[in-house]
Formats: structure tokens, sequence, C-alpha cells
């Protein structure tokens, strides 16, 4: 559902198509995006939160000061920091929406860095995992408000990439923490997990003194009463500073009345969301993508990736970790890559093209590791390793990135903190279930646990070919015509009347300037 009129090499504002800007060239854009890389680091840091259980499990110094955890317990380390998300959630838009993105981002960081003074300083699994409930708290928060900023702030032309690379950073900061346990591996003391686990406080740290230094969403503002701050932010963002640029008077104009249209509307609850076709669909989209993006197969190598290398014979804690270590650059380079064919593409041929890759690589990866059980033959070990990297690939084709990115965008300002909600609560149900059962079904009936994913994956790409829908290059506030049709509460008449007027202002301009060179 795109429209056939869209010029490339431009971008859409109130159905006006503009040339496309290089924001390294704009001073404010530039300083812009650079601020908001500390608004991405949420991402990072739940990244390096699963890379670092993952570095510990293979650690026999952490193994031992935990008195060698069962299946079960190990299940637990992970999953409690799920459960803690996902008791978060409630709160979490009122804090988004009352007292603003930027709060958010600053208040889920402050209890991340209490979670991790307590995680550091763990003397037994009980205080460990109570630690871990409360990162989990901290990080529903800060994910709550992160990548509502990113969307809200965005120029309408880079808003894609940008939502899109949020969530793929999650490799950033796996990445880190694998080579880091990796390097502490070698302290043949508690240190060896202690100091990731301290280094996991500097992004939350980071945050909570650059924050403040990026604007707040001029959508919250103009929510909140003050559109003077929303357009001044407009326009040092989109226009170095200029408030009469025209693409920013369209976006100030269709955003208030859009705005203004959802409050009259009273459409700001939890059950919204149910009441009508439009916003059903919206939701079936949210918990799918949630539950699809962890109940894909992923998670067993996410977070329990020592024990499928050992069902295929690779028991060695320094090559498991060096796996672990190089399967995530090779993530980052693929998900921070497909980032920049969202537009180019579309989400929902990304979304098939993903599915598809996944469900055929599994099936692979199944076959290989019922014949490394049957025959012991390395060769067919070494075939599910490289199944796990095409599987990868895949999967970060779409999953990583627009699992954020396009949640974020199909839902309108005053239901998104909400929506969002619902689908990190899905994430977060999606992965405690999975953290906790995966250990436990690799433990008992191993490769045979691999089947139930190749079926699973077969019903995604039947439901994502039915439900899930194109929204490229369709500016924020108009995606809702995609779901809503007519119905939609869009602002349409006041920015197209204010684009008339400056179109009009520009012609005569223009008259004048001939007139007066004709002259001289």
């Amino acid at each position: 559902m795109t429209d056939s009129s869209y010029t490339p090499g431009h971008f859409r504002v109130c159905g006006r198509d503009f040339p496309q800007i290089k924001w390294w060239q704009l001073k404010n854009l530039r300083s812009a995006y650079f601020l908001l890389f500390f608004v991405i680091l949420t991402s990072a840091t739940n990244g390096y939160d699963g890379s670092m259980v993952n570095g510990l499990l293979s650690l026999e110094q952490f193994k031992t000061y935990m008195h060698n955890p069962s299946g079960s317990i190990k299940g637990l380390f992970s999953g409690i920091m799920f459960l803690g998300s996902l008791l978060a959630l409630p709160i979490t838009p009122y804090i988004a929406d009352g007292l603003g993105r930027r709060w958010g981002i600053c208040i889920g960081s402050i209890i991340m860095i209490f979670a991790v003074v307590l995680q550091s300083a763990s003397v037994n699994f009980h205080m460990f995992i109570a630690a871990r409930f409360f990162l989990g708290f901290g990080v529903a928060i800060a994910h709550g408000s992160a990548p509502l900023l990113i969307t809200e702030l965005c120029h309408p032309q880079h808003r894609a990439i940008f939502t899109t690379i949020y969530n793929t950073t999650w490799y950033i900061g796996s990445i880190i923490a694998a080579w880091l346990t990796f390097g502490t591996n070698h302290i043949g003391s508690q240190w060896s997990w202690r100091i990731p686990s301290i280094v996991q406080a500097l992004p939350s740290i980071l945050q909570i003194s650059c924050v403040w230094f990026v604007p707040e969403s001029p959508r919250w503002y103009i929510s909140k009463g003050r559109p003077e701050e929303a357009l001044k932010v407009l326009a040092y963002v989109h226009a170095e500073g200029d408030a009469e640029d025209e693409v920013v008077q369209l976006e100030f104009e269709e955003i208030k009345e859009t705005i203004g249209i959802e409050k009259e509307a009273e459409q700001t609850g939890w059950l919204e969301l149910f009441k009508t076709k439009g916003n059903r669909h919206r939701l079936l989209i949210l918990l799918s993508a949630g539950l699809f993006s962890q109940w894909s197969g992923n998670g067993l190598v996410s977070y329990y990736i020592t024990g499928v290398l050992d069902g295929i014979g690779i028991t060695d804690p320094n090559v498991q970790l060096v796996i672990n270590g190089v399967l995530n650059i090779w993530n980052c380079i693929v998900a921070t890559t497909m980032c920049f064919f969202v537009e180019k593409v579309g989400r929902r041929k990304l979304f098939l093209i993903s599915t598809a890759g996944m469900l055929g690589c599994f099936i692979v990866w199944t076959i290989c590791s019922e014949r490394y059980d049957a025959t012991k033959v390395h060769a067919n070990g070494n075939a599910v390793v490289a199944m796990i990297f095409l599987y990868y690939t895949a999967y970060n084709t779409a999953w990583s990135g627009l699992l954020v990115g396009y949640t974020v965008e199909i839902l309108p300002f005053s239901i998104r903190a909400k929506g969002m909600c619902y689908m990190f609560a899905m994430v977060d149900i999606a992965l405690f279930f999975n953290t906790y059962i995966n250990p436990i079904a690799l433990n008992h009936i191993g490769w045979k646990y691999y089947i139930v994913y190749c079926v699973w994956l077969a019903f995604e790409l039947v439901f994502v070919y039915f439900f899930y829908i194109e929204t490229r290059n369709t500016p924020l506030e108009e995606i809702a015509k995609h779901f809503d049709g007519e119905a939609a509460l869009v602002g349409g008449a006041a920015a197209t009347e204010k684009g008339r007027i400056l179109e009009h202002d520009v012609h005569e301009k223009e008259i004048t300037t001939t007139q007066v060179e004709e002259k001289v």
C-alpha cells in the first residue's frame, strides 16, 4: 500500500514531495543525530546483557561460584529479567507520556545502575537473580521511551533508517559483552565475571549524563499544550532554526491538528487497540511481532549457544566464546546494512524474505543436528554452525531492526506508548518462557526440539503474508490511513491550507524577483 505518485529521491510531507537533504551538511541535524546515539544506547544495553549471560555461563569461574547451576536455574538467570520488564510495563507509558521521553530514559537508566551494583556485588545466585529482576524493570522503562523519542524527533526523510537502527544496536552491546567475557575468561578469579557485570553500568551512566542535551519530542510538547516549544524544536532539528521553513510549517500544522483530533476523540486508553478494525489490525501486528521476534529459534543461540554447541560436540569454552563473538559481529553488520534498504525494498517484503529464509535455514539446521546425533561426524556439527550464521543472516534482514521500527510507526501518537507496551509485553512473555524452557528442552530431547521451531516458522510466514502491510514512503501522521482508511484521525485540512499559502508566497516572491531583474 504505497503511493504510486511518490518521486524517488524525495521525501513526502502532507502529500507533497521535497528534495532529499544531506544531513551531514547541516550543523543542527548532524548534532541532533549524534546526540541520538545516547538514546540508542538503550537497545545496546539490552544486547550487552543477553551476550553477557551467554558468556558467563561459559565461564568455569562463574559456574563454580554459583555451584554449577542446573538447566532450570540457568533459565532463571535470563528469564527473571524479562519478568521484571513485564511488571514494569503498566507504568512505562505514564512515565513516557506524563514526564516526557527523556525522563523515561533517565529513570530507567537510574534503576539499571542500581541493579548492576547489586549484580556485581552478588555473593550467591539469589542475589544475582534479584539484581537481574531490577535490571529488567529499568530496561523496560527506558525501552518504553527511547524509540518514541527517536521516531518523533527524526527528520521525515531519515525516520525509517533511524528507528530501524535503534534495535540493531542490540548487537553492538552484544559484541562488547561477548569479547569482554572471552578476555576475562583468562582471569582465574571471581573478577572474570564481576568485571563484565560492572561494565554493564557504563551505557546507563552515559545516558543519564547526555540525554538532556537531546531535544524533547515536539509531538510531546504539542500534546502538553506547548506548541511554541514544539515549533522551536522542529525548526532547530529539521531546518537549521528556520521556523518559517516550508517543511517545518507543514509538519507543525499536521502534527498539531492530528494530536488535537485524537484528544477530542479521547482515544488514549489501554483498550483503544481493541475498539476499531484498524486498531485491532495494529494489535495483531504488535503482538505477533513481539512473539515472532523471540519465538523464531533465535532464543536458542542468543541466550543458550553453549547448549546448542554442546549438542554438536563443540564443548571447549574458548571455542564457544569465539563463535559467539564472531556471530555477533556478523549479526551487527547484516542488521545495520539492512536498515538502509527499509525504504527501498519495503517493510512487508523484507519481513517475507526474512521469515522464509529463517524457515529454510532452520530445516537444514535440524537435519544436520540429527545427522550429528546419529553419526557423531564433525562435518555435520560444522554444518550446524554454518546454518546458524545463515539463519541469523535471514533473521537480521527484518526482525532485528523492524521489530521496533515498524511497530512504533504504525501507532497514532495518542496510543503510541501504550501500544508499544503491548509489543514489549509479548517480547517479555516469549523470552521468559523461552529462556526458562529452552535449556530444559535441549537437555531432555536435544535436536528434536528444533522441529517445533520448523513448524512454527512455517506458521509465521503465512501470518506475515496475510496481515503485515506496507507503510514505506508515508509520513508518520499519515500512516493511519493504511489501517483506518477514511476513518483515520489525521490532520490534513490545516496543513494542506498552510501548504497552499506557503506555495502562493513562494510563487509571489518568484514573480517579484523576476520583475526586479527585468527592470535592472
